[in-house]
């Protein structure tokens, strides 16, 4: 008996695949349920919008939905007659790949290509990412620190990355049946870049985008309102453990104020334990106890000041308001609304020091 005409036909093979690609995905089944269904179906839309805190997957699952858009356009088992269709296909041009036959791929196959994509190696896929414009010159986010960039202002995606996607997405694909772009921080984006990007987004072409960002309202309407949003969750506790613990990292659960800093991100709870790790010693000695002398307390704001980005700054007041979150409530109050109050000031640009030298000087009780 055949299925009703409304009802997608279920393709075993390509299921198989798809559940391969995103292997690696944990604590997001309903994003990886969503992006599955709209391949089953062929129903792949021209641009997504991965929602989400960050540090929770939203790459992670880009790489695997990039390897699995990329791995239907793979030829392998389209050489046999039964896979080329009736006999009088033989000797002529290759038939047009079904679902069923680009799913049939070696598993090695696919495990490459998750490897190039995973490197940034595939001529298909584009990764763009906020920069810094430096001396002329683009320095993406990810390569700021050691290019020892000082992040005085945020990073952004630009207009000329913009016009680098249209150059891209100008040619036809190389080896895939389509281009794969993904926008990390696209919250980051001017006017003048999000109203270019919108124009790409009218014609895509052969290619799928996917914008990362924390929220959509981050977003002009008009780019939010071209995409199929795919939401992505904070993990739960059990699911952050697992993958702290196959990251080499579950050392990290022991230090509870880092983990309830991550709020279910295993990314954050990372990237918090490295940045942790190069903080001096004197400003450790800040999440047990305040400075005992006005001088200390200056010491400590020179020192904050001078070494920290703003950024970083803003990091460590969140991180002493959730360590000192266990004082008695009266004396934790007042901790707390004044770290909350230099986390506004610095925010604002008031001078770092001043806000440092006030604020110390306030909870160490002078």
């Amino acid at each position: 008996m055949s299925l009703p005409p409304s009802l997608p036909v279920i393709d075993p093979p390509l299921l198989a695949l798809a559940a391969d690609c995103f292997q690696p995905v944990l604590g997001q089944p309903q994003a990886v349920t969503l992006l599955t269904q709209a391949v089953v179906q062929n129903r792949i839309a021209p641009a997504y919008l991965f929602t989400g805190s960050e540090g929770i997957g939203r790459a992670l699952t880009a790489r695997c939905f990039a390897t699995l858009l990329f791995s239907l356009g793979l030829p392998q088992n389209l050489g046999s007659p039964q896979n080329l269709g009736s006999p009088q296909n033989l000797g002529s041009q290759p038939a047009r790949p079904t679902a069923s036959h680009r799913a049939m791929i070696p598993p090695p196959t696919v495990a490459s290509l998750r490897r190039r994509i995973q490197q940034d190696n595939h001529p298909d896929l584009l990764w763009v990412e906020a920069s810094y414009l430096v001396q002329g010159k683009l320095v993406p986010l990810s390569q700021a620190e050691a290019a020892g960039v000082k992040r005085k202002t945020p990073a952004q995606i630009r207009l000329p990355q913009v016009r680098e996607i249209s150059q891209f997405l100008s040619r036809a694909p190389l080896e895939a049946p389509r281009h794969v772009v993904v926008l990390e921080q696209a919250e980051t984006m001017g006017e003048a870049a999000a109203n270019g990007l919108l124009k790409t987004l009218e014609e895509p072409g052969l290619a799928t985008l996917i914008l990362l960002t924390p929220s959509p309202d981050q977003l002009l309407p008009t780019l939010v309102s071209r995409c199929q949003r795919i939401p992505f969750q904070r993990l739960d506790p059990d699911t952050l453990a697992q993958i702290l613990h196959h990251s080499g990292q579950g050392a990290l659960l022991e230090n509870p104020t880092l983990i309830a800093m991550a709020e279910g991100s295993p990314g954050a709870a990372i990237a918090d334990g490295e940045y942790i790790q190069s903080l001096d010693a004197s400003l450790l000695a800040l999440a047990q106890t305040w400075p005992r002398s006005p001088h200390q307390a200056l010491t400590v704001a020179r020192h904050i000041s001078q070494d920290l980005e703003p950024e970083q700054q803003i990091w460590l007041l969140n991180y002493l308001q959730h360590c000192h979150w266990q004082q008695p409530y009266p004396q934790r109050q007042s901790s707390i609304t004044l770290l909350e109050t230099a986390k506004d000031l610095l925010r604002r640009s008031v001078q770092p020091r001043l806000v440092w030298e006030v604020t110390l000087l306030q909870l160490a009780g002078y």
